[in-house]
């Protein structure tokens, strides 16, 4: 049937022709054609099957693809697949915990009210258009079948949302607008029309089932769809491995990630490993040649770039990764380099070797310097380098001084300006920071002359307004240094530098260097009085923020006046032994009392205003990670939700417990690194936590006297204050030198001016 009979049967009048003719053109949008009509009853969840039908009489009159009611009854043989969708409606109501037709969203609020739109109401009426569809020439068992095809298609669209552990709220909504206007370009046959208006994920994805009688189309949407997304669509290779176009989307995807294909060589589904074999692309055929003939071709994939460019051989590579400095030295020449092919991998391979260095660098401690360190014997100077930067979320205060000692050594007549310019200043600013966190910035600026001393740390300074208004590691390392220079000349000469940056900003009306500058300027002004209560609110107020000396009680109380602290245990032995001494300390103390339970330990206070501790066991991986999700959906069930959330393990585990951070967690505590990236990410979840970090792994002898305090101090309904507790602190631990070593290495929040930095970042740049 043509579009205009198929228009002029059902009577339209001009200006609906018209309108329905420029809807046809513009992609079937049928859910967007039916707001611009006047709305008629909105169907409810689950409602389908109880609204009333049209007589025959109004048939002629009416659109079926713009009514939102029945023109006929739903016939039995379609209302169990009716009934499965209206099931799926109802499990993904409740997947928020309450069935009120109202998916919250809790991820993201903001896309609740859409998802809610996609699929109650849209699919609703969803169900509605395909009912009222044409048969369009189908006999009625032909149109039977087609219909619960396209219901089919909208079902198994709901289920892969429900069962979508990560779901993308913005994938998910445009997807249910993709199927409403899908279906209808289906149903007229104008599948080629909307296949090239529409090339997308979406279509790809909800055409799965609907287009099984057009190879052609489905070719189409994984060779463009594969050219936009090659690493998303590689991943389902499985779906298309054995058709002409797989070896285009393989030789784009290798490009990006050469461990995706790598792993396809090696597969043992015999029909991707034969697509992957079968490309003809000289990048893919060299992973090919890894996996057939390297000793460790796990290893080899790191130095793919020297295979493809011809500078090494299989057998070469191989007699270096048999060698554990050798490897890490090539790595380090790689990364020098900068090739863009496998920099991924090699670069992940770099900072994994480098942490296993720390690591053992760490378990030595109480070795001799002889011993510990005779692992990084034979490493360059600019092996050292990357060992310390690298390593920065675990390294040790005596390892990173260990190794920055040995990297001097080892620069011989090599000034410090010019090792760093031999590393293209690689990370320059995260070495910076931590040698002033050390105490070794001096040391290292003492190896140059004073002219090119000025210039570097101009350099630290200068350029901090370049990249997008998000990216802001650069400037949060030079806040972080800030906070630890004492030097009278240094810090002035820096202040002098934020000043003319901030000037240079102004003049280029560059709003994210203004920022910057502005705030680096206030924080290296304030950083000497922060320590006292007067100047750390002085501090606060300049940069129009809260107290960074204090949390408040009434901010860490719930509804019921209790303060609710969930602590995150793991698995290792670390983790193990960290949970006894957590839970022997509270079998101490009379002020509390403890209920033990298959996945977590409850420990409420008896004693005092209201505390209850939710802390999980540390169970065996992967087991504890799942005692993690549980205690967090149980939470979540009764309404409970953690002002105090403390991180006790190592760093690695560290970002399982950022994932469960909530907005409405008053103090962090990590334990761990607080590089920028860990502190964004308690920010982006917590915009208001009060940060408790530490420059190297957290140890049981200052963690637990930390919380002891603020427990302390929240059984007794005060106000938490940094100032106050920190000196308490020293106190204690002034007569214990190697304790106080460790805490030394911890940052308060009102210390903490990285975090201080993104606060107020943020707060200028919302």
């Amino acid at each position: 049937m043509s579009k205009f009979n198929f228009l002029k049967k059902f009577c339209l009048k001009p200006v609906q022709f018209l309108f329905v003719f420029v809807w046809f053109l513009t992609g079937f949008n049928a859910r967007a054609t039916y707001h611009k009509w006047k709305p008629t009853k909105v169907i409810k969840t689950g409602q389908l099957s109880k609204q009333k039908h049209h007589g025959k009489d109004s048939v002629a009159k009416i659109n079926p693809y713009l009514t939102d009611t029945l023109i006929k009854p739903i016939p039995v043989s379609r209302k169990l697949i009716h009934d499965k969708i209206t099931k799926e409606q109802i499990a993904i109501d409740k997947l928020d915990g309450v069935a009120d037709t109202f998916i919250n969203f809790k991820k993201d609020t903001s896309w609740s009210g859409a998802l809610s739109k996609a699929f109650l109401d849209v699919i609703d009426a969803m169900q509605v258009r395909i009912e009222n569809m044409p048969a369009n020439g189908r006999d009625e068992s032909a149109d039977n079948q087609q219909k619960i095809r396209y219901l089919r298609a909208v079902y198994e669209m709901l289920q892969r949302y429900r069962l979508d552990p990560k779901p993308d709220p913005a994938y998910y909504v445009a997807l249910a607008g993709n199927m409403d206007s899908l279906l209808i370009a289906v149903n007229e046959h104008k599948q080629n029309e909307f296949t090239h208006w529409h090339l997308n994920l979406y279509t790809l994805d909800n055409s799965k089932d609907l287009f099984d009688d057009r190879p052609d189309l489905r070719a189409l949407l994984y060779i463009k769809v594969g050219k936009q997304y090659p690493l998303l669509i590689v991943k389902r290779l499985n779906e298309y491995a054995d058709k002409d176009f797989a070896g285009d989307i393989i030789a784009d995807a290798a490009v990006l990630d050469p461990e995706v294909i790598y792993y396809y060589a090696s597969s043992g589904d015999l029909a991707i490993k034969k697509a992957v074999y079968a490309t003809d692309d000289s990048l893919v055929h060299c992973i090919v040649q890894i996996v057939a003939q390297s000793d460790a071709p796990l290893k080899a994939l790191s130095f793919l770039p020297d295979l493809y460019h011809a500078r090494l051989s299989i057998k070469q590579i191989d007699s270096i990764t048999r060698n554990p400095n050798l490897t890490f030295q090539n790595l380090v020449r790689l990364r020098l380099e900068g090739d863009s092919i496998a920099r991924h991998t090699y670069m992940y391979d770099l900072t994994q070797r480098a942490l296993n260095y720390v690591r053992k660098l760490n378990e030595q401690h109480e070795a001799s310097d002889t011993a510990r360190f005779k692992v990084v014997e034979g490493l360059s100077a600019a092996s050292l380098y990357f060992i310390m930067v690298a390593g920065q979320d675990e390294i040790y205060t005596s390892s990173f001084l260990g190794a920055f000692k040995r990297m001097v050594q080892r620069m011989g007549a090599m000034k410090g300006d010019q090792m760093l310019e031999s590393l293209a200043y690689d990370h320059f600013r995260t070495f910076i920071r931590m040698c002033a966190g050390y105490n070794t910035l001096s040391e290292f600026l003492a190896t140059m002359d004073d002219n090119a001393r000025n210039k570097l740390m101009n350099r630290f300074i200068t350029g901090l307004e370049k990249g997008r208004g998000d990216e802001l590691e650069d400037a949060v390392d030079v806040a972080d240094a800030l906070g630890s220079i004492r030097e009278a000349s240094l810090s002035g000469f820096l202040q002098s530098k934020i000043n003319e940056n901030y000037r240079q900003s102004l003049q280029n009306s560059n709003r994210k260097g203004m920022a910057i500058y502005s705030i680096l300027g206030k924080l290296v002004k304030g950083n000497d009085t922060t320590g006292t209560n007067a100047g750390a609110e002085a501090v606060s107020s300049t940069l129009d923020l809260p107290p960074i000396n204090k949390v408040l009680y009434k901010d860490l109380v719930n509804d019921s006046g209790i303060v609710y602290q969930q602590v995150f245990f793991y698995g290792d032995k670390d983790g193990h032994d960290a949970y006894e001494s957590f839970i022997d300390a509270f079998k101490k103390d009379k002020n509390w009392k403890i209920y033990n339970g298959p996945l977590w330990t409850t420990i409420a206070a008896v004693k005092g205003n209201p505390v209850v501790i939710y802390a999980n066991l540390p169970l065996k991986e992967p087991d504890d990670e799942d005692a993690i999700n549980k205690l967090c959906h149980y939470l979540d069930s009764v309404n409970i939700t953690p002002t105090i959330m403390i991180h006790r393990g190592h760093s690695y585990h560290l970002p399982v417990t950022l994932a469960k951070l909530t907005p409405q967690a008053k103090i962090v505590i990590l334990g761990s690194c607080g590089g920028y990236q860990n502190l964004a990410a308690v920010l982006d979840h917590a915009p208001s936590a009060h940060i408790i970090s530490s420059k190297q792994t957290g140890v049981r002898a200052v963690n637990e006297p930390i919380m002891k305090e603020l427990n302390i101090d929240l059984l007794a309904a005060r106000d938490v204050n940094w100032v106050i507790m920190w000196q308490e602190l020293e106190d204690a631990f002034k007569n214990k030198p190697d304790v106080m070593e460790r805490f030394s290495d911890y940052v308060p929040p009102h210390k903490n001016l990285g975090a201080i930095f993104i606060k107020a970042y943020r707060k200028l740049n919302p």
